[in-house]
């Protein structure tokens, strides 16, 4: 028996060693794809200086991530858009409350091009018609003749439904628009597609060129920035949001308080986006 619980002393050890070092609190964050490399941001400067928090952080899209707040498979949903009267009721019926809604950053939605193209500004009338399909060559925008290849976002994500929202004005989006998976992807087709035009997060803008937007045909453009966003004549500036089941308590409220202090929207800044 001695004999016994001399080689299982050693194996006790090990258990009780490793769960010295496992984290006492983990916090899972979903959601959307614009904000996955702030949030991933986030969670690594914050788990620096806290290391007995684990932060979990994955994208997959605005709406994917207020799914899994209602389904309560995550604690920190990441949302572009702000949530529906229907997503808040789901979350009430089932949690009793309407979840609560943190703004964490500014953004706007920046029209990506090819650094060839020629097109320096496109008014908000202008991507409507590209987006719809109505606007199918850059010489009807000034551009060179050839046809405009245009690329967009999956309907799950939260950008996409802002901009159907404040640009295309509820309207569908023309068949001719090549949804991809995240915004990375987006980019990544512009900056190797000299016909090619996308939208997303300004973070996102790197080997692409960045389109002016006027509100009007024929009026200023205007560049996103700290100042354009802020003051609001940028025409499609946005916040970025948290949403939470309840009010944070604990660990979860620590970090949330976190992210919204100014460290915390240090961060914001030097990942790309604009502080509150």
């Amino acid at each position: 028996m001695r004999k016994k619980l001399t080689l299982l002393l050693p194996l006790i050890a090990a258990c009780i060693g490793l769960y010295a070092f496992m984290p006492a609190d983990i916090i899972t964050v979903k959601g959307s794809d614009t904000m996955v490399i702030l949030a991933q941001k986030w969670a690594e400067t914050y788990q620096a200086k806290n290391s007995g928090v684990s932060i979990r952080v994955t994208g997959g899209g605005s709406g994917t991530g207020i799914s899994a707040l209602i389904n309560g498979t995550t604690d920190i949903c990441n949302s572009s858009r702000p949530m529906t009267k229907t997503e808040k009721q789901q979350l009430k019926n089932r949690y009793g409350s309407p979840g609560v809604e943190v703004r964490v950053a500014k953004d706007g939605i920046t029209i990506y091009v090819h650094p060839s193209n020629g097109v320096a500004k496109l008014s908000l009338a202008q991507l409507k018609g590209i987006y719809m399909g109505t606007i199918t060559n850059w010489s009807q925008v000034g551009g060179k003749n050839a046809r405009i290849i245009v690329y967009g976002r999956e309907n799950s994500s939260g950008t996409y439904a802002f901009f159907k929202e404040h640009v295309l004005k509820g309207y569908d989006f023309g068949g001719s628009v090549q949804t991809l998976p995240g915004t990375a992807a987006v980019v990544n087709a512009v900056a190797k597609d000299a016909n090619g035009i996308g939208y997303g997060g300004f973070g996102y803008a790197k080997g692409v060129k960045i389109c002016q937007v006027s509100s009007t045909d024929g009026g200023a453009g205007i560049t996103p920035s700290e100042q354009t966003i802020n003051n609001g004549s940028y025409p499609i500036s946005r916040y970025l949001y948290i949403y939470l089941k309840n009010r944070p308590t604990g660990a979860l409220k620590s970090y949330v308080d976190w992210i919204i202090s100014a460290e915390g929207q240090a961060v914001v800044k030097k990942t790309g986006y604009f502080p509150l």
